[in-house]
């Protein structure tokens, strides 16, 4: 895949994630781009704009994608058709935390649509065949701890439904009554379990600091988020608590993704996984 040669000139940077920084374009209103760290592999912004592309011509809500691009500096990323207005769920609730419990359910309500929504055999990766290639890959396991991963994960009730990858809730934004899901490079097919373990890992489970730096909100409102969210989820009978011990192992299985990300050890969501998978 041919990757564009961009001006940062060009462009006014308007915000930054985990994994890498978004801009406006100066003059085109319509178009801003996303550009991962230098460290976030080449490959991951490939992989990104195609997925964008497949998933946007499904239907999903979902900016309309464009083309591979580099700052030509080791920096590569996509440019995406610019939502004016727009504003993730996260810095949402961060401006206006007395709503927290509207923005959780609204989230929910997405995602409750997107694990309904059933897509073709093979248009996708299979969830299972990404996390066990992620566990592969990783050198921060043995082989007897992966072992037992592997087994979790082949485990579970397969299924053929939508997969963002990466549910974060600054993973989807809203803008003039529109919704939007963002950043599909791990969008894959199979079950919502694989899915939902970020929720809890964004809002519970992280260093205060790193949720206050990457999703300006402090704890307590965080697990606001988390609490409405399972309500807007699973119904308002649901159990925030008992849920969250559902989910517990997948959160951490999403150590193997974040590790993929940063080529870093993370030692509290391995805790996670030896507090469950690995116990």
């Amino acid at each position: 895949m041919e990757a564009k040669l961009i001006n940062l000139e060009d462009y006014i940077h308007s915000g930054e994630g985990a994994n890498g920084e978004s801009f406006n374009h100066r003059t085109d209103t319509s178009v801003m781009l996303k550009l991962n760290f230098p460290y976030v592999a080449r490959e991951n912004a490939e992989n990104e704009v195609a997925m964008a592309q497949k998933v946007y011509d499904c239907g999903i809500a979902t900016p309309k994608p464009g083309r591979l691009v580099t700052d030509g500096n080791g920096r590569y990323g996509l440019l995406i058709q610019r939502i004016q207005g727009k504003k993730s769920f996260s810095r949402a609730v961060s401006d206006e935390p007395e709503k927290v419990e509207e923005y959780a359910r609204i989230f929910a309500g997405m995602c409750r649509e997107l694990h309904a929504t059933h897509l073709p055999a093979g248009l996708f990766p299979d969830i299972k065949e990404v996390n066990l290639k992620m566990l592969q890959d990783s050198p921060y396991f043995s082989a007897e701890e992966k072992r037992r991963i592997e087994r979790f994960i082949l485990d579970v009730p397969d299924a053929d439904t939508a997969i963002h990858g990466d549910l974060q809730y600054s993973n989807a934004i809203m803008a003039g009554g529109g919704k939007y899901f963002i950043d599909l490079g791990d969008f894959a097919c199979g079950n919502p379990l694989f899915d939902l373990g970020m929720v809890p890992l964004c809002c519970k489970y992280s260093d205060p600091q790193f949720i206050l730096e990457t999703f300006h909100l402090d704890m307590k409102t965080a697990g606001e988020f988390w609490h409405w969210f399972v309500k807007g989820y699973w119904g308002d009978d649901a159990d925030p608590d008992a849920i969250e011990k559902e989910l517990r192992p997948f959160a951490g299985l999403k150590t193997l993704l974040i590790e993929r990300n940063s080529n870093t050890y993370f030692e509290n969501f391995h805790a996670i996984l030896n507090d469950t998978i690995l116990r």
